[in-house]
């Protein structure tokens, strides 16, 4: 099975990740942000480098989403490609950090990926505000991420919203700004109800 973690920068998706493979036992993905060799580039100049960026996180996440699919464990994955193409890359471009030229090549590669691979079995969308994602980006003090401007944290959340409202697959959303689950147990638990309701309820996935 394939659980997948979505969100904005900041959300709390690698701290869920963390929580839920520890809970029920499953195999977590995290995405390769340290050793990742163009984000810090990418954040002090965002339109030289957003097209090798986009590309690199494209490769990696597709080799993951293969992995998982030929996988037999359980595996629960901090962020999914659909958000690079769904939102980051469109961010990028329609802000002018991403040439047309770029987006087209870039695009065409993720639909031809896409024929090869499915949803995930289910997803969970952490749905915050702009204040919280700043608050928790200043309170994990990457030095790279320091220079994102709020602009930026806007137009991907909005991209989200729209996104998320037309997904098709399984969905969970949990409120970051009111479910505290990295802090409350209580909070935690609200968050695994849902999805022990979606997994091992009366009517689980198919």
């Amino acid at each position: 099975m394939h659980i997948a973690i979505a969100g904005n920068i900041g959300s709390g998706k690698t701290t869920l990740t963390q929580m839920l493979a520890k809970r029920y036992g499953w195999t977590p993905r995290f995405e390769p942000v340290d050793n990742n060799p163009y984000l810090e580039d990418f954040y002090a100049d965002m339109k030289r480098w957003s097209f090798n960026l986009q590309v690199y996180f494209l490769n990696k996440r597709f080799k993951e989403v293969v992995e998982i699919s030929q996988s037999k464990d359980t595996i629960i994955q901090d962020r999914t490609i659909f958000e690079d193409a769904r939102i980051f890359a469109p961010n990028l471009h329609d802000s002018g950090m991403m040439s047309e030229r770029d987006f087209q090549n870039y695009s065409d590669l993720f639909d031809l990926m896409m024929s090869l691979v499915k949803l995930p079995d289910l997803m969970i969308y952490i749905r915050t505000t702009i204040p919280n994602i700043v608050a928790q980006i200043e309170k994990r003090g990457r030095e790279y991420e320091q220079s994102i401007r709020i602009d930026y944290l806007a137009g991907l959340q909005q991209r989200y919203e729209e996104w998320i409202d037309t997904y098709k697959g399984h969905l969970i959303i949990i409120d970051g700004d009111k479910v505290k689950f990295g802090n409350n147990p209580d909070d935690f638990k609200i968050v695994t109800d849902l999805i022990d309701a979606k997994l091992y309820g009366l009517f689980p996935l198919d």
